[in-house]
């Protein structure tokens, strides 16, 4: 038995946030600049009253319309999310009854970022391989827009919202999910951290807890923070490493992967990584000119996007990295 990925979809928000707005916001954020360092010219924004599962549900319905697929056959549901609708109950038991999917399917939530893709393939892979599930609707769902300080011009340029729906079968799809490579660094956690708004630290923001750093971004313990240099030393080590360990896991040379589909992070790290690991750059696959960064979702934004822009062939590597530190990559044979 192989696990395959049969179909991919995604949705993204009406609204829309463009350089030019956000160079009305801060001009001393040019539109030029915004562009040239980030390669985002727009993102798409999840409107006030917008939240992950419904994004997912969009992303499944337009699943399940473009590719006529049945609900009834999924027996499994995962949800990568990091801004669930509720503490609990687990978003995933609320997509499958909003659905109509039937009350036999599995359904989980699990927290992970931009690594998330890749987790969810391998556990859906495991879950088939298992015996467990035939038929997976594997959804990512983000809105990091809801976590962002209104003045925090850095986190503002980079992400946008965004959901995709993956339906991964036993023995039924266009490429087999071969063998993956995964790591772990809890000591990168608060490097990228919405820390307020848990149980370890409850509540709800408050302007009084505002703080401005040295380039002029505001934050506050219940928005997201990042520490760019941070995250980009944590990549700029992790990501090669994994790349390596991905080719000999799955008994492969740099020549034998046809295309590399990054975490669509932002065009300067995804260029400096492109470089540092030698890949020729008509094997590097770029997708964030009109989304940005929508975490979970850029994987499989981008892995259809490549497919829409002329056939994959052969053996595809997906490398996923950020948020806890985590990071994995696997193998896509297309078939």
């Amino acid at each position: 038995m192989k696990a395959k990925i049969k179909a991919i979809a995604y949705y993204l928000p009406e609204t829309n946030l463009g350089n030019e707005e956000i160079n009305e916001l801060f001009p001393e954020w040019s539109v030029e600049k915004i562009s040239g360092k980030t390669g985002i010219y727009n993102r798409h924004i999840a409107e006030v009253d917008e939240f992950s599962s419904d994004m997912a549900i969009k992303a499944a319905e337009k699943l399940f319309s473009d590719y006529d697929i049945d609900r009834n056959t999924i027996d499994f549901i995962l949800l990568c999310t990091q801004s669930p609708d509720y503490i609990l109950p687990t978003t995933a038991c609320i997509i499958q009854n909003k659905l109509g999917i039937p009350t036999s399917c599995g359904a989980l939530d699990f927290n992970l970022g931009c690594s998330g893709y890749i987790y969810g393939l391998g556990l859906a892979k495991g879950l088939v391989l298992s015996g467990i599930a035939k038929n997976i609707l594997f959804l990512t769902a983000e809105t990091y827009s809801k976590f962002i300080h209104p003045k925090d011009k850095s986190n503002l340029t980079i992400f946008g919202d965004g959901a995709s729906a993956t339906l991964i079968c036993a023995d039924d799809g266009f490429a087999e999910i071969a063998e993956f490579n995964f790591g772990t660094d809890g000591k990168g956690a608060e490097n990228l951290i919405v820390k307020k708004g848990g149980i370890r630290f409850p509540g709800l923001s408050n302007e009084k807890d505002d703080i401005t750093d040295e380039f002029g971004n505001v934050n506050n313990p219940g928005k997201l923070y990042m520490n760019g240099g941070e995250i980009f030393g944590f990549t700029s080590g992790a990501v090669p490493k994994l790349v390596q360990n991905v080719l000999s896991g799955n008994s492969l040379q740099p020549s034998d992967i046809s295309m590399y589909i990054f975490h669509q992070a932002n065009k300067y790290m995804l260029n400096h990584l492109r470089k540092k690991i030698n890949i020729e750059e008509e094997k590097f696959f770029y997708f964030l000119k009109d989304c940005g960064n929508t975490v979970s979702s850029t994987i499989p934004i981008a892995l259809k996007e490549a497919i829409n822009s002329g056939d994959l062939s052969g053996n595809i590597l997906l490398a996923g990295f950020g948020v806890g530190y985590s990071w994995g990559g696997c193998v896509l044979k297309m078939q």
